[in-house]
Parts: C-alpha cells; structure tokens; sequence
C-alpha cells in the first residue's frame, strides 16, 4: 500500500459573509500518496484556492484535521506552522510574487535567508535552483527584466530551493500561452519527480490535469474524481 503523504478528515471552511455564513468545502475526506501528482479541478470560485491554502498551512479549516505525514496541523501554532511551511512546502502561485527590486537569484535565496542560512549557502543552492530550471544565465536580472515564462521558472526554483516535501500550485500555467504553459506543465513534471515531491495542483488546463496521475474536481463543496 502507497504510504499517504497528505490526508483531511472532515475538513470544512466557511466564511462569514454579513448575517450569512457560506460554506465552500463541508466534510472533505481524501488523502494523496507519497509522490503522486493530483490535479485539483472545479468551476472559479468552487474553492481549489481555500482548500490548497488550508493543505499549505497559510488558512485554518473551519473544521476538521489536515495531516501532512503524521503531523497534524491543527495542533500546531503560528509560529511552527510558519516553520512547517518554510520547510517543507514550496509554494507556486498564479501571480509571480517576485521582488521586483531584487534579481532572480536573491528572490530564489529569500525561502533560506528567512530559515537562517548563510549567505554564501543560500546563493549556491539559489544558483543550483535557476540552472535545473534552465536560468543560470539570468540570475542577476531583475524580475521586470525576465519574460512571464522565465519568471514562473523563478518562481519554480524558489519553491524548490528549500528542498520541500511538497508542492502546492495554484494556476501554475494559468497566466501563460499554450506553449510556454506546456513547457513549465513538462518541466513541473521532471521538478517532481527529481525532487521526490508529493503535488497537488489547482488549474484549469485540461492537458495539464491529465498529465497527473489523478484528477480531483471540487464542486458544490465535494470532491470527487474525474
């Protein structure tokens, strides 16, 4: 049997919303193996963000447990939740998020610089990152100076750069052509698998999704396969 990697009991969220109280996802029950890839699909405003926020540690569920290997995150505090996402989570959004005022590979060094690591380390394992994603060359401009798809790839090797255990992705093509989405949906699948990386992705790009090895779609607050 695959050993579970992440898994929800019961995971619910609401939002207060004036008088009203909204429910986006009530009584989620799944878990992901080690080393799957799972696509995350749904209508807009279905709730693939929310609940890839409360898988990541950056929102608490209104209900329910969420164990990352045996941890469950409800019980930790702010500030280990913090540290667990530092750690062991690599974040990749639709909006780049990159420092403008800093080049490529001080916006990869940030994750370690944040952890306590050396300067000398931090710019190696930054410069190791932008060489996987096929970067090196660039890492001294300035993230206004980089393309929408070498910025993704920035973005990609700041992720990665903390050697995490998982990797959450919100939209990771969602903002670029067909073609250049192709090429980072290709090289998300070589990251995960030469970086030993359990995945789960939000998109609305069908190719993407089946190139997972499963497809979840949430809708009316369920999830179900496809």
């Amino acid at each position: 049997m695959d050993q579970v990697a992440i898994r929800t009991e019961g995971l619910t969220k609401t939002y207060q919303s004036g008088a009203n109280e909204l429910t986006v996802f009530a009584d989620l029950n799944f878990s992901v193996a080690q080393g799957e890839r799972v696509a995350l699909t749904g209508a807009s405003g279905a709730g693939k963000s929310s609940l890839l926020h409360c898988l990541g540690g950056l929102d608490r569920p209104s209900k329910g447990k969420i164990f990352c290997g045996d941890r469950d995150l409800q019980t930790l505090t702010e500030k280990e939740l913090a540290e667990f996402r530092n750690r062991e989570v690599g974040f990749v959004w639709q909006i780049h998020y990159l420092l403008p005022e800093f080049s490529a590979e001080e916006n990869v060094m940030m994750p370690l610089l944040i952890r306590g690591v050396p300067h000398a380390q931090a710019s190696r394992e930054a410069l190791e990152r932008l060489d996987e994603v096929g970067l090196r060359a660039r890492a001294h401009h300035r993230a206004g100076e980089l393309s929408g798809g070498e910025q993704q790839r920035v973005v990609l090797a700041r992720a990665l750069v903390g050697r995490p255990k998982y990797l959450l992705a919100d939209e990771p093509t969602g903002n670029l052509d067909e073609r250049t989405g192709e090429k980072i949906g290709a090289l998300l699948r070589d990251l995960h698998r030469t970086h030993g990386l359990t995945s789960v992705y939000v998109t609305h790009n069908p190719n993407f999704a089946r190139s997972c090895d499963r497809v979840l779609c949430l809708q009316n607050g369920e999830l179900a396969n496809v």
